[in-house]
């Protein structure tokens, strides 16, 4: 089952168990999707929405960290909600210890020796896309190279 059908699935599942908060999230994700499709007149593929999906989570996450600044716990709690939604539908993350091995065989592969070369180990580990977030690869990347 793809993602798309799985996601509709799950919005199906949420309206039969009368789950409005998670029917609602996913019906954004949904839409999201859909739009895209509309757009550009294509079928998505699954690669194609695990992208779009890495892009609304990236939102949520922002927004998570400016209603934390502003003092807004409900809605910083409410994107946390849809975070782990989207993260059902990715696929596994990295954990920290993971993440670190890849990024020192990257360093090591391009030998990156300090910050100067951040860049190059970024480029490197665009394939790591998939399975960490950009902002964890780059503040792993740091702590590694300083």
């Amino acid at each position: 089952m793809g993602i798309k059908d799985l996601l509709m699935h799950d919005i199906k599942e949420a309206m039969k168990n009368g789950d409005v908060a998670k029917r609602d999230a996913l019906r954004t994700l949904h839409a999201a999707l859909k739009q895209v499709e509309v757009d550009k007149r294509i079928v998505l593929c699954d690669e194609e929405c695990i992208s779009i999906l890495r892009t609304a989570l990236k939102q949520r996450e922002d927004a998570k960290e400016s209603y934390i600044k502003a003092n807004r716990q409900d809605l910083a709690n409410k994107e946390e909600f849809e975070i782990s939604l989207i993260m059902q539908y990715l696929p596994q993350q990295l954990n920290d210890m993971e993440l670190e091995s890849k990024i020192k065989a990257i360093i090591a592969e391009i030998k990156a020796e300090s910050m100067k070369d951040l860049g190059k180990v970024m480029g490197a580990a665009k394939t790591l896309n998939q399975v960490a977030t950009g902002k964890r690869i780059s503040e792993m990347a740091k702590k590694l190279l300083s």
